[in-house]
């Protein structure tokens, strides 16, 4: 491959290949709204500006697209139910603000000051935690019932039929399909699952036939109060790391080192402008999408430009009402089904991350740490002074940072 492959051309004939790189990571992207109540139209807009606003940071390089993280789904889902949308979205505005600084960081400092706060021992129990919370969410869904158990929605021997179905084709996509399927086994699973429950006659479009098929997204805009910002912040400190495994991805597949140019510090920048940006409108935070990596590595499309055309299409899509329509009309056991494998994945990339750290997990210093950070995380923990209040994830992100700074011992 030559350097010219990877230089920026915008080109309109790569306006399709553009289109197929959005539906590579539509499925994803739909996803974390679909599961947290915020408007997928706006994800697919934040989405779209999000990819601009990195191009822009990265001087158009590096051929990404960012969308919906996974990451902020727990959070985001205790914080609508604690203090609303606009609320949450504040913190997620500030958790923005925290890629900005760590990429000031490694600005002025490298990045080995963050690998050093922020090492494998800590980001990896954390990741666990992610995905364990919300495992109960995933498992109550895939049986009819409500997010929190509370209410039965549909009959359980419907909802496990049509659970089953997302999460079995989702898997076998992932297991056995070949060239392009491959890439896109969430949007293989919700369509077969919603597939079956057209067919058991779970189904409702009545809100889909009387939405106008036009207009603009339904932006909410964030309000700003410290107990979400100090909840949502810390859960920051496991996607941060992971940024630095995507930058990787990408520069592995195109043999260019991104690292160096443009560097971790402006891929880590529009990351956070495009979490601020996304945040600021009501969407989810943003992040870089493995299956598009993995998109560009079957289709050889190095061009960065072919992510500006995806960029665009996003853009267009998220005014087209009748789609968010019917996306919300996807029955809840559907959406269960693919919950149960995704949360399960997030907490199998943690294990991963301690098994690749290489340390011994039963060394004293080790065992705190990672018991410490999963027991807090899972198992309710909660600190409380006055009207502040800090739990689940985020206090397993703050217990772990704070013990690797202080405890005695070798550091990982």
């Amino acid at each position: 491959m030559s350097d010219t492959e990877l230089v920026y051309r915008f080109r309109f004939r790569d306006c399709f290949l553009g289109a197929q790189m959005l539906f590579v990571a539509f499925g994803s992207l739909v996803l974390v709204p679909l599961l947290t109540g915020l408007d997928s139209n706006v994800a697919l807009f934040t989405a779209g500006v999000g990819t601009l606003i990195f191009q822009l940071c990265t001087r158009g390089k590096v051929p990404v697209f960012l969308a919906s993280s996974f990451a902020f789904i727990p959070p985001i889902i205790y914080g609508t139910q604690t203090w609303g949308v606009p609320q949450t979205l504040g913190g997620m505005v500030w958790a923005g603000v925290v890629y900005v600084v760590f990429s000031m960081i490694i600005r002025f400092r490298g990045t080995g000051i963050i690998l050093r706060l922020l090492p494998p021992i800590v980001t990896g129990p954390v990741i666990i935690v992610i995905g364990l919370v919300l495992a109960p969410v995933g498992v109550n869904m895939a049986l009819g019932k409500s997010s929190d158990g509370s209410s039965v929605l549909f009959a359980e021997n419907i909802a496990l039929i049509i659970s089953m179905t997302s999460l079995t084709v989702t898997v076998l996509l992932s297991l056995l399909g070949r060239g392009f399927l491959r890439l896109i086994p969430i949007l293989g699973g919700i369509t077969a699952g919603y597939l079956v429950s057209v067919f058991l006659g779970i189904y409702d479009f009545t809100k889909v036939s009387e939405a106008a098929w036009f207009s603009l997204p339904s932006f909410v805009f964030p309000e700003f109060s410290l107990e979400p910002v100090l909840f949502i912040i810390p859960v920051t400190l496991a996607p941060a790391i992971e940024h630095f495994g995507d930058i990787i991805a990408i520069s592995s597949v195109t043999g260019k080192d991104f690292l160096k140019d443009p560097g971790i510090k402006n891929t880590m920048l529009g990351d956070g402008l495009a979490t601020m940006a996304a945040s600021f409108v009501g969407g989810p935070p943003n992040t870089t999408y493995s299956e598009v990596t993995g998109a560009v590595a079957l289709t050889r499309a190095f061009n960065p430009a072919v992510m500006t055309w995806a960029a665009i299409c996003a853009i267009a899509l998220s005014c087209v009402n009748k789609l968010g329509a019917f996306l919300q009309s996807i029955p809840s056991p559907v959406m269960g089904g693919i919950m149960i494998l995704l949360f399960g994945a997030i907490m199998v990339v943690g294990l991963n991350a301690l098994v690749h750290a290489g340390q011994d997990l039963m060394e004293p210093r080790n065992l705190a740490i990672v018991a410490l950070i999963i027991i807090f995380g899972v198992g309710g923990m909660t600190f409380s002074i006055g009207s502040f209040r800090l739990g689940g994830i985020g206090l397993a992100a703050v217990t772990g940072v704070v013990l690797n700074l202080f405890l005695p011992g070798k550091r990982v």
